[in-house]
């Protein structure tokens, strides 16, 4: 999972792509990246800066007026394998030929290991990191080559090569592709896994066009949202800002991620025509009905959530049941993501950091603790610890999601199959390791049925870490074995920058 951007304009965009980065700066804290491209208006010179670190710490004032030019795209990076730590495999990536072209992915490619072999063996392309973005990039490069050997460059030469990659590659990716002196370039999968949108505004000096991975960056920038990018659908912007769009993939299905919707993307954004925070609502309706049929809710005396992607559900739920919401527990914004961090003691000495416990509203209490997931559970097992620290008789744990039984493969660090609690456990043994006195998961159908009723055109949910359903199909048991393999042979680094997820390829976004 990473956030991505690109914007074509007739004035400077460094400071609107760093300001759209702090606003998808959720999807990714370990590093961050601006390419623009000018300073003449052809945009046919490129300027780069990329490091480990939040959007905040990486540009500093040196760094923004490194950074000229009217033509951009930015990354902010949440690694989910390859080498995590390296600042080379930070985004964008660059290849100079044909054209020259840059390059941030949000994703993961399931067939980058063959991939790997096949430009190699018969592109004839040199590949020096160990990322699934480099092979992204250079079989794009590939791609356009080919169709584009008569210049000028047009867009149906770009949508033919678009085309040819959606046939060659497997996996999930929104991509964004600045080519130098013509304009940017952006596709999604076919099956429409990641998100991408675009939005544009018109200026004293002309048309600006934005595309990104969620809409809040748009409307935070000023950009008026336009339209999702449909699954399989390239649009090509031109210097001079008129969008170009094709269809490009032969039979395309729009199968968005459910946990984007679960925790993933910000409440405040709206993906594939649905609203995150009216499907975390519905999602706390749904939740309640299955509480309601579980145990009696007059044995609850509060609902809490654990902050924060939890808390449409938990208000929700609340309200549904007749039980007073409550703020039990206080967060400190500036502690990284748990469930990215390495090693399970530097797990759960984060948790203790993230999270502080009002005691005056447990004591004495029976409490519902709403959670948006549980992974791996050990999370939720020191939270149970603390509120029931903090006095309360008993505790309670409902999860807005159904369990997480499998690994996610498209771009986001679920784990392998051992580190995952409901793989292969019933509710009882889960309950019984985390220490509530209830455990209470959402249902999949119900679940599917209250977001997809938001947007009744979607032909489903990506929802294979609950489902077991691989939907690009080209997932099998010894992916999984490999995954198991490296995951276990790979030292885990003690720094926070992210959880190395070991697939044949290396994810980047």
């Amino acid at each position: 999972m990473c956030g991505i951007v690109g914007v074509i304009s007739k004035s400077p965009v460094n400071q609107l792509i760093y300001d759209a980065l702090l606003l998808l700066q959720h999807r990714g804290q370990d590093a961050a990246g601006i390419v623009t491209a000018g300073p003449d208006e052809r945009g046919r010179k490129f300027f780069m800066h990329k490091a480990r670190g939040m959007v905040r710490d990486v540009f500093r004032t040196r760094n923004m007026r490194g950074l000229p030019g009217t033509v951009g795209l930015g990354q902010v990076r949440y690694p989910t394998a390859g080498n995590a730590y390296s600042e080379e495999e930070a985004q964008p990536f660059y290849v100079n030929a044909p054209f020259g072209l840059v390059l941030v992915h949000n994703g993961n490619l399931t067939n980058a290991h063959a991939l790997r072999r096949e430009l190699f063996a018969v592109d004839r392309r040199h590949l020096n990191t160990e990322s699934d973005t480099e092979v992204l990039i250079n079989v794009v490069a590939h791609e356009l080559e080919l169709a584009a050997r008569d210049l000028p460059l047009t867009p149906e030469a770009i949508f033919k090569a678009v085309g040819t990659v959606h046939r060659r590659i497997k996996g999930s990716y929104a991509v964004v592709c600045l080519i130098a002196g013509h304009g940017l370039l952006a596709f999604r999968d076919p099956f429409g896994i990641r998100p991408l949108c675009l939005g544009e505004i018109d200026t004293p000096n002309g048309k600006e066009v934005m595309v990104a991975s969620e809409s809040v960056a748009l409307e935070g920038t000023g950009h008026k949202f336009v339209r999702d990018v449909a699954p399989g659908e390239a649009v090509f912007i031109d210097l001079d800002g008129k969008v170009h769009a094709k269809q490009c993939a032969q039979s395309p299905s729009h199968n968005p991620c459910i946990f984007e919707f679960v925790y993933l993307a910000r409440p405040d954004s709206v993906i594939d025509g649905i609203s995150v925070y009216q499907a975390r609502l519905n999602m706390g309706e749904t939740l309640a009905q299955r509480l309601i049929s579980t145990m009696p809710p007059s044995e609850v005396d509060v609902v809490i959530p654990i902050p924060e992607s939890s808390r449409p559900s938990a208000m929700q739920l609340a309200q549904k049941i007749g039980k007073p919401y409550r703020e039990g527990f206080v967060k400190n914004r500036y502690v990284g993501r748990t469930f990215i961090m390495p090693g399970q003691a530097m797990r759960k000495k984060s948790v203790r950091q993230k999270l502080n416990a009002i005691a005056s509203e447990f004591k004495g209490r029976n409490v519902l603790l709403v959670d948006d997931s549980i992974v791996r559970g050990t999370t939720s097992k020191e939270i149970v610890q603390m509120a029931r620290e903090a006095g309360a008789k008993k505790v309670y744990l409902a999860s807005a999601a159904p369990p997480v039984r499998f690994p996610n493969v498209y771009g986001i660090d679920m784990p392998t199959k051992s580190e995952l609690i409901a793989h292969g456990k019933s509710i009882e043994e889960i309950r019984a390791y985390i220490g509530c006195d209830a455990l209470i998961y959402q249902d999949l159908a119900a679940m599917k049925r209250a977001v997809g009723s938001l947007n009744p055109n979607l032909a489903g949910f990506e929802a294979s870490c609950f489902d077991g359903s691989y939907i690009t199909g080209d997932v099998s048991e010894a992916d999984f074995a490999a995954i198991e393999t490296q995951r276990t042979s790979q030292p885990q680094e003690e720094d926070g920058g992210g959880m190395r997820l070991a697939l044949q390829s290396a994810n980047e976004g």
